[in-house]
């Protein structure tokens, strides 16, 4: 894996979008290889398929990608909102790649994998619709809130520079796969408590920390009326799936 773009794509190019949108999807073509089945190469999907922009010729995994000049801060923007929305609902779903890159030095910062299955409609983030003056008057796109998606979801490729094991970002990605298999109001739900863990910046901690969360959660979840218990749930189920280790009455350990 080379982290250097290639810059002599431009040529034909005058904006700054343009530019960044070739050499950056060129790089995921050339470099990416797919998270799911370990396949060593992902193709590049027809232009305008709404969010799907490469997939797996192996597994048939489909992936959007989104690259920002600079730092990925907290959001990335994206598209319409309804139509984001919608996609995540669906079975095919995509996972996403977010890109930083610093087209001055022709070099890719950091580039993250987000599996499909830590998309829930609380990370997507409706913004305002466009002035009345506006060519698309009405017209309301979305960010993507990274700062939303837990730790776990957030599967560094490459970081600062520096690139990451291609067996490790696999089995990172395959640890929370199950998570596919759920319903979005229960990953909405496990997305909620993975957050309240980060929270926690231990990685030992007790049932009695994750009591302290029980008004944000019962914020969250207006329709629970047992929100101890769904906690217990949570953590037992988590427990189940080797995210957590249970070490003894009300006390556990993070396992990344």
């Amino acid at each position: 894996m080379n982290i250097c773009l290639d810059m002599s794509l431009t040529s034909k190019y005058t904006s700054h979008s343009q530019m960044a949108r070739v050499v950056t999807e060129q790089w995921v073509e050339k470099n990416m290889f797919c998270p799911r089945c370990g396949a060593g190469h992902i193709i590049h999907l027809k232009a305008n398929r709404p969010v799907a922009d490469f997939a797996c010729p192996q597994c048939g995994a489909i992936f959007e990608s989104k690259a920002k000049r600079g730092t990925l801060g907290s959001k990335i923007t994206d598209g319409a909102y309804e139509t984001m929305i919608r996609r995540i609902h669906e079975a095919d779903n995509p996972d996403f790649f977010f890109m930083s890159y610093d087209l001055d030095n022709a070099r890719v910062r950091d580039f993250l994998i987000i599996p499909k299955h830590f998309f829930v409609d609380s990370i997507i983030e409706k913004r305002k619709p466009l002035a009345d003056t506006a060519r698309r008057a009405g017209w309301v796109g979305c960010n993507i809130l990274l700062e939303e998606i837990p730790s776990y979801g957030r599967i560094s490729l490459i970081q600062n520079g520096r690139i990451a094991d291609k067996e490790d970002i696999c089995r990172k990605y395959q640890r929370t796969s199950f998570l596919a298999d759920m319903n979005i109001p229960s990953r909405g739900w496990l997305m909620d408590v993975f957050r309240c863990l980060e929270d926690i910046k231990t990685e030992t901690f007790t049932l009695q920390e994750m009591y302290q969360f029980e008004g944000r959660l019962q914020i969250l979840h207006p329709e629970n009326h047992n929100i101890r218990a769904k906690i217990r749930q949570q953590l037992q189920y988590l427990r189940d799936k080797g995210l957590i280790q249970f070490m003894e009455r009300g006390v556990y350990r993070k396992i990344r």
